[in-house]
């Protein structure tokens, strides 16, 4: 039977069972299957399935009239690279945005529109380097975030953390403040001798942290606490993940940009981050909410959740003692239900006294005891706000733990209900992450 004797119902079948490109040629027979392979049902579904596009938009999110238009449009802008590879960071930036319109939507408006080929291009020519792909397509979707002012600092859509006085969320730097930063580091940090280097990230609050690409060969880098004097910097993925980044014809193509990114949506989308407000301010708080990496102890009716992040811009990876620079977190709250001390129920308790036991692989390094958490004994009410605190430790390996407990009074201290009870804080781990954020 030839193909113009098939009624419509079946030739609509036939096309579903096709992708785009077939779809395409088939369109080329004559104009019978042309009008079949112009229906808008089915670049309905390619958008979706591939660009994840569930109203017809161009890259830029403007309206086209139908879907097979949508569909040709975004294939001619970026016809220069692998369509697998362009579907894949159009995934990885759909996830990320997605999570940030529901969450944190503040943080989703300073995302900038996406970069031109033509400034993709100024930038590699007044900073004679060559982008990764991964990186070009990345920007061609989003040139980075646009703050307005001192108010927006935390905006940044990596995050951050804070203790004591020494706070850091990081952003997306434009291609313009990439050009900038990296122009700057070169001239005042003697970063010339090391080529192919330039910045792609910083924090934008007080604490400088710095992230850095390594154009040729896609590796993602953020520096130390050696990076002004020796320009000491430490890898953000594993290397061995990174693969073709600048091999058009290549059957997998990913830089440590790309790689960074896919995984920190992960953690948004598990819940292992999460949104933090101190202040009146949200930020998005790299301290882990989940296990392994966050521990979770009730005793008595105390809650207390502990998990640390990793902080390479105050680590020295050539010293002895000061090698590795974490902080940890410790949230405390009381249970709605309160404490009960000796059969004996109360809503309300206060902390008076801490022990710390902190590992060096398996190796107890410091055993410590004293009153307080950072000068403050927190007083706690049942179903209440939980109480925040954060605090740091070095460790001369990239592999330890804290674990400890507390010593609470029911009531006050100035006018305790009861005697002393003790609070467990559950092991937690302190570990060189495979991803540095």
């Amino acid at each position: 039977m030839e193909l113009e004797a098939v009624g419509d119902l079946a030739l609509h079948l036939i096309l579903t069972k096709l992708g785009p490109d077939d779809v395409g040629r088939f369109a080329c027979v004559n104009r019978k299957l042309r009008f079949s392979a112009s229906d808008d049902t089915l670049w309905s579904r390619f958008c979706s399935e591939e660009l994840l596009l569930s109203a017809p938009l161009d890259p830029q999110g403007d309206p086209l009239p139908s879907f097979k238009a949508a569909y040709q449009k975004w294939r001619e802008d970026f016809c220069m690279y692998p369509w697998p590879l362009v579907r894949r960071v159009k995934g990885c930036w759909a996830r990320l945005q997605g999570w940030l319109l529901t969450n944190f939507p503040e943080a989703a408006a300073t995302l900038r529109k996406g970069a031109s080929e033509a400034d993709i291009r100024e930038l590699e020519s007044v900073l004679r380097e060559k982008l990764p792909l991964p990186m070009r397509i990345l920007y061609r979707f989003h040139d980075g975030q646009d703050f307005d002012d001192s108010d927006s600092s935390y905006l940044g859509i990596i995050g951050g953390y804070s203790f004591y006085n020494h706070s850091v969320n990081v952003n997306l730097l434009p291609l313009s403040k990439v050009i900038l930063e990296t122009n700057h580091i070169r001239q005042h940090l003697g970063l010339l001798s090391r080529p192919n280097y330039i910045v792609v990230a910083a924090s934008s609050t007080s604490g400088e942290k710095l992230f850095f690409l390594n154009c040729k060969d896609g590796q993602l880098h953020v520096g130390t606490r050696n990076l002004p004097t020796a320009g000491e910097m430490m890898p953000c993925v594993p290397k061995a993940l990174i693969s073709s980044v600048h091999d058009r014809n290549a059957d997998l193509q990913q830089d440590a940009m790309l790689l960074w990114l896919e995984e920190h949506g992960r953690r948004l989308q598990s819940g292992m981050i999460k949104l933090r407000e101190e202040g009146g301010i949200r930020s998005i708080c790299q301290f882990p909410e989940e296990p392994p990496l966050c521990s979770t102890a009730i005793t008595n009716g105390v809650h207390i959740r502990s998990s640390a992040v990793f902080v390479p811009e105050y680590s020295d990876l050539h010293s002895e003692s000061d090698r590795y620079l974490f902080s940890y977190s410790i949230r405390m709250s009381l249970i709605p239900e309160g404490c009960m001390v000796n059969g004996m129920p109360c809503d309300s308790c206060q902390l008076y006294l801490r022990h710390w036991i902190i590992r060096a692989n398996d190796a107890v390094v410091s055993d410590v005891n004293g009153e307080a958490v950072i000068g403050k004994f927190p007083h706690l009410h049942s179903g209440g706000k939980e109480f925040v605190y954060e605090s740091c430790t070095y460790l001369e390996s990239p592999r330890g733990s804290v674990e400890g407990a507390f010593t609470f009074v029911p009531g006050r201290l100035a006018a305790p209900k009861g005697g002393r009870f003790s609070v467990q804080v559950a092991q937690f781990p302190l570990q060189l992450p495979d991803y540095v954020f």
